[in-house]
């Protein structure tokens, strides 16, 4: 039987792409392969958020061709769509799908497969790529924030039917994944596009309905989209896990004009502190951009304050990167060495956030998802993002259990499965 592999890069929509190559690919004959060293074919869902993404993306390829050269090299993503002709010439690859041809992406993996002999035949679903699911219900993006190449790479907003999306979420649920992460590029403009109007806040309430036993997680929040009721709602609803991401970027009203984000900064302020105030126990994280061009001190300390204040668990810091095209890429920037500190800064401030999070849990009971297993035990993820190192388990991958929290260190935080 052919094998494959697939080694994604960037965000969750690609994670949730991903996600549905393998289950499409495995239902046609093809065995999942978890080392992709000895895969007979490797599927490259590639990213071009920042260089160093694409950067990891050559660097994987060439890894691939050399450990093992008889591979075939199917690359697709935001990176394949960009630079195709860059991509197609990197050792081992044999074709760059561009975004568009991604729902064919199977039948183009198949065709490989024919001119190895590969007969056809259902494979039925035993096993994933992952213990969760992941679920795209949005892609493309009508926003143009002038550093972002994404718009560009993967079109104007377009959603997935509320009805088709449910279905899947039946289905998932059905056949026992008990984590159902929804995915998307900008999954806060959902419904805008359709005929008939709809909004994330309608479309939560119905998947919830239809995820039975399984919980509903959520990807990146614009918080510009992000009003009282949506705050009540994801806060309230016991099916949606207590983690909420916000894309803030900035804290600087110069800053974020200059992005094309004109927002009041208060307003993510006052944001944060009402997610805190009605869900307290749930992670809470942002992106955070340093080193966009014309980024003053005083507008990274209005941006290090407001981590510091705010009731941010987490945050992941990104320096800029310009990209091709876009409007900022040609303005000057800081320099190179000043960038590095004020990341390390806030990458300091947040891993103290996290870690201070984390250590309220200590005795605590959380429910909790089975997401690895090995000889040294088994990793956990809780509701609220704490991922949890715990001794061997019978428990498998994808099973609801829950978790007591016994030790938490900076870098790791350790526990028991109770029941």
């Amino acid at each position: 039987m052919l094998s494959f592999a697939v080694r994604n890069f960037g965000c969750r929509a690609n994670q949730a792409e991903a996600f549905a190559w393998a289950e499409e690919f495995r239902e046609r004959g093809l065995s999942l392969e978890a080392d992709w060293t000895r895969s007979d074919i490797v599927v490259v869902n590639s990213c071009a958020l920042t260089g160093r993404a694409e950067r990891d993306v050559r660097k994987f390829i060439r890894a691939v061709n050399r450990e093992n050269p008889g591979t075939r090299i199917v690359v697709t993503g935001c990176y394949g769509e960009r630079a195709a002709g860059e991509v197609a010439g990197l050792p081992g690859v044999v074709t760059v799908l561009p975004q568009s041809a991604k729902p064919g992406l199977a039948a183009a993996v198949m065709a490989l497969g024919a001119e190895k002999g590969l007969d056809e035949r259902p494979a039925g679903r035993e096993g994933s790529l992952r213990a969760r699911a992941f679920l795209k219900i949005q892609d493309g993006c009508d926003h143009r924030c002038a550093y972002c190449i994404i718009p560009s790479v993967r079109g104007r907003s377009r959603s997935v039917r509320p009805e088709t999306l449910a279905a899947s979420v039946r289905d998932l649920a059905g056949r026992g994944f008990r984590e159902i992460v929804l995915a998307g590029i900008h999954i806060s403009s959902y419904g805008e596009d359709l005929e008939l109007r709809g909004s994330l806040s309608g479309l939560l309430g119905e998947l919830a309905g239809a995820a039975g036993p399984a919980r509903l997680r959520l990807s990146s929040l614009d918080p510009r989209r992000t009003d009282a009721a949506l705050m009540a709602q994801i806060a309230g609803d016991r099916r949606i896990c207590p983690h909420f991401h916000l894309s803030l970027q900035h804290a600087s009203g110069r800053v974020l004009a200059s992005m094309g984000r004109p927002v009041d900064p208060g307003s993510y302020e006052s944001l944060m502190e009402g997610l805190s105030r009605l869900a307290p126990e749930a992670a809470l994280g942002a992106d955070v951009m340093v080193g966009f061009p014309g980024e003053t001190e005083s507008d990274f300390g209005e941006l290090r304050d407001l981590v510091d204040r705010s009731p941010l668990t987490y945050a992941h810091v990104f320096s800029y990167s310009p990209r091709p095209g876009t409007p900022a890429a040609a303005r000057p920037r800081p320099a190179p060495a000043v960038v590095t500190e004020r990341a390390k800064a806030l990458r300091r401030a947040a891993a103290m956030k996290d870690y201070r999070f984390r250590r309220r849990f200590i005795g605590r009971e959380l429910e909790a998802v089975v997401i690895s297993r090995s000889a040294a035990g088994v990793e956990v993820l809780t509701g609220n993002s704490i991922r949890v190192l715990a001794p061997y388990s019978l428990a498998p991958e994808g099973e609801s259990i829950r978790v007591a929290i016994r030790r938490v260190l900076p870098r790791r935080t350790e526990g028991e499965i109770v029941a």
